[in-house]
């Protein structure tokens, strides 16, 4: 009797405090259907809609084996192996090379290499083709853009992605035999990586065009501004990117898209050196020229940098962590340390950013290029907060960028001491993507976009 007396007791007094909740104004948190929301919404009610859904887009058997694998020692142990991998890097500057003498699989046949996860010709956006029949025409292998799509077709042309060639390229990222590449060294582990020279904006390969303006470039580009970087880097010794590249952020860059304090910063430890060099000053000063005309000149040097200190990371049995995320402008797509050579990949967003007057999203590619290395890295994106300017070019407000940096904390493994944020009390950036976050959460996608590129 005196159970029965209990039960009714505690039976009362959850009535009454339902009776309370419901006589109150309710503030509800909606995990379901965002439908439901939107009922209580429309009678006057307070709802929030969370952004959640299932584990495995509900995939009970794929929900179950990833559960098995939260926390898991293996998973763990080898994501802390490849950060301290990436942590470790050390990537220097060494020299400059055409592309046939640093790769040497580019000496062996008629092989382009281009940006993102591999694809077929008949597939690749317009910017890419443009770019690859530059590249045929700048070679010599063409006459035409009729010879040249006429080779591809044949199949006498390899088209193979840069991260295969442990290269990177911004944009369409095309790299041919005769083209020059920054040649960086991981000294930790003398591991070397590689990313052609930056052209500068306007009319040029990497946004597809392939005019005598952009060839001519190119040429010149091979026969004055190579020899000179090689006879500068030769002068001054082997230049160490990683304190540059922290000396830049706490001027205003992020390395992605605002590289004017590190292309400043490259040309003052340089110039001394190739004052010295037996250049011709005509010489001397037309390379000067196009280095400090262009902002954006230190962005392949820091995409070369960011991809030899993800190669340190890669390859380690079990590890979730992200190594590389490339996009073609038709797929985006990723690698992991604990999967090597493997791609995933999904369609590549539309790009988000600003249009010049008269266009739009529907007369752009989807998004492309090599440059998310920078986010796989901790910079760029993840580095917005150093750089509050940069909004002006890729929209949004100096509060969004600091927000961004903020936000990426959740879906990385750590931080990297290297590089820290001034507008974050010198917080380090955010590090070592996983594909899953370590609050195990499943309110937030696993892979963040980068956003667009140069």
């Amino acid at each position: 009797m005196g159970q029965r007396r209990c039960a009714d007791s505690v039976a009362e007094k959850g009535a009454k405090r339902m009776n309370t909740l419901f006589n109150q104004p309710l503030k509800v948190v909606n995990a379901g259907l965002h439908s439901f929301a939107d009922n209580i919404q429309h009678a006057g009610g307070s709802a929030i809609a969370l952004n959640w859904q299932p584990p495995a887009q509900g995939d009970i058997d794929a929900g179950l084996d990833l559960a098995s694998l939260l926390r898991h020692p293996l998973v763990e142990n080898a994501n802390q192996i490849a950060m301290t991998r990436y942590l470790e890097a050390q990537p220097v500057l060494v020299d400059v090379m055409l592309a046939k003498e640093a790769i040497p699989a580019m000496a062996e046949q008629k092989r382009i290499l281009h940006s993102g996860p591999p694809i077929a010709w008949e597939e690749m956006c317009g910017p890419v083709k443009g770019a690859i029949i530059g590249a045929m025409l700048y070679e010599g292998w063409a006459t035409s853009q009729q010879d040249a799509e006429n080779q591809i077709n044949a199949g006498e042309i390899d088209l193979a992605p840069c991260h295969h060639y442990h290269a990177v390229g911004p944009m369409a990222g095309i790299i041919s035999p005769s083209m020059p590449l920054w040649v960086v060294e991981n000294k930790t582990n003398g591991h070397r990586t590689f990313s052609n020279f930056n052209e500068g904006l306007g009319k040029v390969l990497r946004f597809g065009a392939n005019n005598d303006e952009v060839l001519n470039r190119l040429a010149w580009m091979r026969d004055e501004l190579t020899p000179a970087m090689k006879a500068a880097i030769a002068q001054h010794g082997e230049l160490e990117l990683k304190p540059l590249m922290a000396q830049a952020l706490h001027m205003g860059d992020e390395v992605h898209n605002r590289n004017a304090a590190a292309t400043g910063l490259l040309i003052k430890r340089l110039l001394p050196a190739l004052l010295a060099c037996s250049l011709p000053q005509e010489h001397i000063q037309r390379v000067v020229a196009f280095i400090t005309g262009n902002d954006h000149f230190f962005l392949n040097l820091s995409m070369a940098a960011c991809k030899a200190m993800m190669d340190a990371a890669a390859n380690v049995p079990f590890s979730s962590m992200v190594t590389v995320m490339a996009r073609n402008g038709v797929n985006f797509g990723i690698r992991l340390s604990g999967t090597g050579d493997r791609w995933f990949q999904a369609p590549a967003n539309a790009v988000e950013g600003l249009f010049f007057p008269g266009f739009g999203v529907d007369d752009a590619a989807a998004d492309l290029g090599d440059s998310a290395i920078t986010e796989t890295a901790g910079v760029g994106g993840f580095a917005m907060a150093s750089s509050p300017a940069i909004v002006k070019f890729v929209g949004g407000t100096p509060a969004d960028a600091t927000n961004n940096s903020r936000r990426m904390q959740a879906i990385t493994l750590g931080g990297n001491p290297a590089f820290t944020l001034p507008a974050l009390n010198f917080a380090p950036t955010a590090a070592c993507l996983l594909i899953r976050s370590p609050d195990q959460e499943t309110s937030s996608p696993g892979n963040p976009q980068p956003y667009p590129e140069v």
